[in-house]
C-alpha cells in the first residue's frame, strides 16, 4: 500500500481510505462480523485511514468502527468522523455530539475531525458566531482532536471563501474525473495544496455511478486501452495521478472490493499516467460534455447571484440526472441548494434580471435553463419539504 505524506504534521497516509458510510448489511443493519473481518483486513493489508460520521448507518457507524478497532487496531489506524452543522444550533448541542462519539467510537482522541457537509459560507459563519470553532482550537489544545477540517459539498465560490477563511488542517472534497468543474473544482483542489492543506478525495466514483452508469461512447475509449481495466481502476488512478490528492476515500462494502482497490493502490503513483491514459481520459471528457443538458463549466464568473441562485450548483445536479441516470439528483438538489444550506439557493430564486448572462463566457441562457431546472428538480412539493426539514434542523433562512 502507497502512503503519501502530510506535510503538515508528518503522517503517513495510506493512499486508500476506508470510507465507512456503504458497510455490508443484513437485515438493514451493518453485518457486524462480516464488517469487522473486513476492516481488519484492511488494516493488514495497509489501509490506515478510517472515515465515519455522526449519522452514517442511520447513526450506527460509529460505535460499529469503535468495535472493529478494538483488541489493539486503534492504535494502528487514523480516525475521521464530523460534526454536522445542521444539527448545531447551540454550543451545547456540538459539545454533546462530540462527548458521544468519543464514547461510540472507544477512543479519548480523533485523529481528523471535520465540520460534516459545508455548503456555503455562511453555514462556516454560523459556526464561528456561535463559539463552536473556538471551542473546537480548545479541544485540540487539549489533544482530543489531532487535526481539524472540513468537508464540503457546495460550489467553488463557497469553498474558495471558506478554505481562506481558518487556518484549516485539511479538507475533504469530491472530486473525480467527471467532477473536474464541479463543486471546489480543480482549482480548488490546487488551491489548497498551494495553502499546505492535506485534501482527502471522496466519491471517487460518484457512489458506483462511473461504474455502473457510463455511457458506451465512455466504456468504448476505455476498452480502446491495450491492457484491460475495469471503470473502478480507471477512475481510482486518475484521481491519484494527482499529487495534490493525500488520501481517496472509498466506501468498500465487499471483501472483493477491499482487494481490488488495494491492489491497484499498490502502484498508483502520482503523476503517472501516460500520455495515452491522458489522451482517453479527454476523449472521455469530450463524449461527457456533449452529453451533458447544459455546457456550464463552473466558471463562476455568473456569480454572486443577485437573488441568492448557486447557478452552477444547479447546472451540477441538474446534468446528473441526463448524463449518469441519477436517481437521486431530487434529494441531492434538495440538500445542497436548499434543506442545509444556511442560505437557499435554488433555481426558482431567479428573478430573471439577466446580468449572469452579461458575464456567461459559455454564452448559456442561463435564465431559461435555471426556468428548467426548477421545473425538473423542484415541482409543487419542493418548498414546504424543504422548509419543514429546515425547520426540523432548525436551520434559519439567513440574508
Amino acid at each position: 500500500m502507497l502512503t503519501r505524506l502530510n506535510q503538515k504534521n508528518g503522517d503517513e497516509l495510506s493512499i486508500l481510505g476506508f470510507g465507512c458510510m456503504r458497510l455490508p448489511t443484513k437485515g438493514g443493519n451493518i453485518d457486524e462480523p462480516r464488517a469487522i473481518a473486513m476492516v481488519r483486513d484492511s488494516i493488514e493489508k495497509g489501509i490506515n485511514y478510517f472515515d465515519t460520521a455522526y449519522f452514517y448507518h442511520s447513526g450506527k457507524s460509529e460505535s460499529f468502527l469503535g468495535k472493529a478497532l478494538s483488541n489493539g487496531y486503534r492504535e494502528q489506524v487514523k480516525i475521521a468522523t464530523k460534526l454536522p452543522p445542521f444539527m448545531v444550533y447551540k454550543l451545547e448541542h456540538a459539545k454533546k455530539i462530540f462527548a458521544t462519539q468519543l464514547e461510540k467510537l472507544q477512543t479519548d482522541y480523533i485523529d481528523y475531525y471535520l465540520l460534516h457537509m459545508l455548503t456555503d459560507k455562511p453555514m462556516f459563519d454560523r459556526m464561528v458566531s456561535l463559539g463552536v470553532l473556538e471551542w473546537l482550537e480548545q479541544l485540540k489544545a487539549e489533544g482530543k482532536i489531532k487535526n481539524l477540517g472540513f468537508s464540503f459539498h457546495g460550489g467553488k465560490t463557497d469553498f474558495e471563501l471558506i478554505i481562506k477563511a481558518y487556518p484549516w488542517d485539511f479538507c475533504q472534497i469530491q472530486y473525480n474525473y467527471l467532477d473536474e468543474n464541479n463543486q471546489a473544482t480543480k482549482s480548488g483542489l490546487q488551491l489548497a495544496a498551494s495553502m499546505g492543506i492535506p485534501v482527502i478525495v471522496m466519491e471517487p466514483l460518484r457512489g458506483g455511478r462511473l461504474v455502473n452508469h457510463l455511457p458506451a461512447k465512455v466504456t468504448q475509449a476505455f476498452n480502446s486501452y491495450d491492457k484491460e481495466r475495469s471503470s473502478v481502476e480507471w477512475a481510482l488512478r486518475w484521481v491519484w495521478n494527482h499529487p495534490e490528492v493525500h488520501v481517496v476515500l472509498s466506501g468498500m462494502s465487499t471483501e472483493d472490493q477491499i482487494a481490488d482497490n488495494v491492489r491497484i493502490a499498490e502502484d498508483a503513483y502520482p503523476n503517472s499516467l501516460t500520455k495515452e491514459e491522458l489522451d482517453i481520459f479527454e476523449k472521455v471528457k469530450t463524449t461527457m460534455g456533449e452529453l451533458t443538458k447544459v455546457s456550464c463549466t463552473a466558471c463562476g464568473y455568473c456569480m454572486p447571484c443577485p437573488a441568492g441562485v448557486n447557478i452552477p450548483g444547479c447546472f451540477s445536479v441538474y446534468n446528473d440526472k441526463y448524463l449518469l441516470g441519477d436517481k437521486s439528483v431530487r434529494w441531492k438538489y434538495m440538500q445542497t441548494l436548499g434543506a442545509l444550506s444556511e442560505k437557499p439557493a435554488n433555481a426558482s430564486q431567479c428573478v430573471f434580471c439577466g446580468k449572469c448572462e452579461s458575464h456567461c463566457p459559455q454564452n448559456i441562457q442561463i435564465r431559461k435553463e435555471l426556468k428548467n431546472v426548477s421545473r425538473e428538480l423542484e415541482g409543487f412539493f419542493y418548498r414546504p419539504i424543504v422548509n419543514l426539514g429546515r425547520k426540523i434542523l432548525r436551520i434559519k433562512n439567513r440574508k
